[in-house]
């Protein structure tokens, strides 16, 4: 019989090389360990590694070998989980598409990632157009547990430096640029912020994120890296929310900004619960707001909130420790452990303190650079020259500007180039413009943001009508509906005669007024 899970203490293993290893090591030692929660259903840390091994030795029957792409079009559930699982089993780079994209999106990112192979469900698929696929081969994910799947050994060696998966996130232009990210950057990000938040086998984690985003798919590493149970929340109604926390005992969530004021709200149940299980909050993606924070000091102050940066480049950046929140609530914190941030100036040269400068991000969770666009991997990951810099090492420019204090603390500043940052989204202008045009409906389109509590910034399209007396916002909105993914459909549809331009000729989205 073998020994009882550990209790309070991180699972001790060999510190590993690859993301997969930690879930092998435990589903070894500890196979009867809760691993995943989905709904009513959920799977042990073996069952989890039988299915990933059914994932990978699919995959190996229609000819996936290590190192090819393999896209996952997946509602949030435990065979998301193993689908990644097993194509890191495999040898192969995992390509995460967020579940409420449409069939535009998906195309893109099917062909811009050179993805031979895409992981979905019969439901998935029939949102998808016939096109949309096309010379991808398409297998439905299964849940044969009843079937349990034995891993093959290895076709290739497999190293820590290999890509493990390629997320996508807009650029300051054009369609989602595909940032690579590396074994080694993954099992460094589950290594650092699990350390920082502390986790143990005892939590219980709230997966409401996607693993599509960095900051979701950082909490699924971070829970299999210690042995800790991770709860999948579908749902992002408040009260379903509220209901999980309690029913599931949960001990910590992270989320975006909007959801943590939606949880807040009056049609929020969460100021009349208790939650004596919930150890620590996060939040990530944009700006906690400072009143907020003191609205979850004063109703849940035994909670431990974190205030963190990151940029999907790098994973995480900074956080602030709870002990500096209330003193500190419009804080971006410091460098998380292991990692240096550096704060330049147009020059790249050091800013002192109180000076505005780019935010530099130096350590083990700098990514490999953007997927076949070498141009702008040349612009933000390079080589590091700055004062105490290691030679033959990569640092990122985030484009974000900061404001770093006397006692070290950072502050956000504001964007350098025009991305909108919407319901903790990056969102390109071009993207969203791009898609309105296709519709017929407008012969030019500005896209900008507007200031919004909730949101962040609220997406608005201003229009050139292709017909004006039959023009109708409306059919617009909707036929974003149907394109776009909801966090990308224009709040507001402003009809003009005209557009202001650059001398250039450009769009002017600075001056874009209704």
């Amino acid at each position: 019989m073998r020994p009882p899970f550990p209790s309070n203490t991180m699972f001790q293993l060999p510190q590993p090389s690859r993301i997969e290893q930690p879930l092998l090591a435990i589903a070894t030692e500890f196979p009867n360990r809760t691993a995943v929660i989905s709904q009513s259903d959920s799977v042990t840390y073996s069952e989890l590694l039988s299915l990933a091994a059914g994932t990978a030795a699919a995959l190996r029957e229609v000819g996936a070998r290590p190192g090819d792409h393999v896209a996952v079009f997946l509602d949030k559930s435990i065979e998301a989980v193993a689908a990644l699982y097993g194509i890191w089993l495999l040898g192969a780079v995992g390509v995460p598409i967020y579940e409420g994209l449409k069939h535009r999106q998906v195309h893109h990112i099917l062909g811009h990632s050179s993805s031979r192979f895409l992981l979905t469900s019969e439901r998935k698929r029939a949102t998808l157009t016939g096109d949309t696929c096309v010379g991808v081969h398409v297998l439905i994910a299964s849940r044969r547990r009843d079937e349990p799947q034995e891993l093959s050994a290895p076709m290739t060696a497999r190293q820590s430096t290999d890509p493990a998966v390629i997320l996508y996130t807009s650029g300051s232009t054009g369609l989602p640029k595909g940032i690579v990210i590396s074994h080694a950057n993954l099992v460094a990000g589950a290594r650092i912020v699990a350390g920082y938040l502390k986790l143990s086998a005892d939590d219980r984690i709230l997966s409401v994120l996607p693993f599509s985003f960095d900051y979701g798919l950082n909490q699924l590493l971070t829970s299999v890296n210690v042995g800790a149970v991770l709860a999948l929340q579908r749902s992002h109604f408040p009260p379903d929310i509220c209901r999980s926390l309690l029913e599931l005992d949960i001990t910590g969530m992270a989320a975006v900004p909007p959801l943590w004021i939606q949880l807040m709200s009056s049609l929020s149940p969460l100021k009349t619960l208790q939650l004596p299980k919930l150890r620590y909050i996060t939040n990530s993606g944009g700006r906690f707001p400072v009143e907020l924070v003191r609205e979850y000091r004063r109703f849940l102050p035994h909670v431990s909130v974190y205030l963190m940066y990151g940029l999907s480049e790098a994973f995480r950046s900074t956080y602030l420790p709870p002990e500096h929140l209330d003193e500190r609530p419009d804080s971006m914190g410091r460098a998380i452990p292991e990692t240096e941030i550096l704060v330049v100036d147009g020059e790249d040269r050091l800013c002192g303190p109180d000076e505005v400068g780019e935010l530099v991000h130096r350590g083990p969770t700098v990514a490999l650079g953007y997927w076949n666009d070498s141009e702008a991997t040349a612009r933000a990951f390079r080589p590091d020259t700055l004062p105490g810099g290691q030679p033959g090492s990569t640092i990122v420019f985030s484009g974000d500007l900061v404001r770093r204090d006397r006692d070290g603390f950072l502050s956000f500043v504001g964007r350098r180039d025009g991305m909108i940052k919407s319901q903790g989204y990056r969102i390109s202008p071009e993207e969203v413009e791009e898609t309105i045009l296709a519709s017929g409906l407008v012969d030019e389109v500005g896209v900008c943001g507007e200031p919004d509590e909730l949101s962040g910034a609220a997406i608005v399209a201003h229009v050139v009508a292709r017909n004006s007396t039959e023009f109708s916002a409306e059919a617009l909105i909707k036929y974003c509906q149907r394109e776009m993914p909801g966090y990308m459909v224009p709040h507001r549809i402003y009809p003009h005669a005209a557009l202001p331009r650059t001398g250039s000729g450009k769009i002017d989205r600075k001056n874009l007024k209704p």
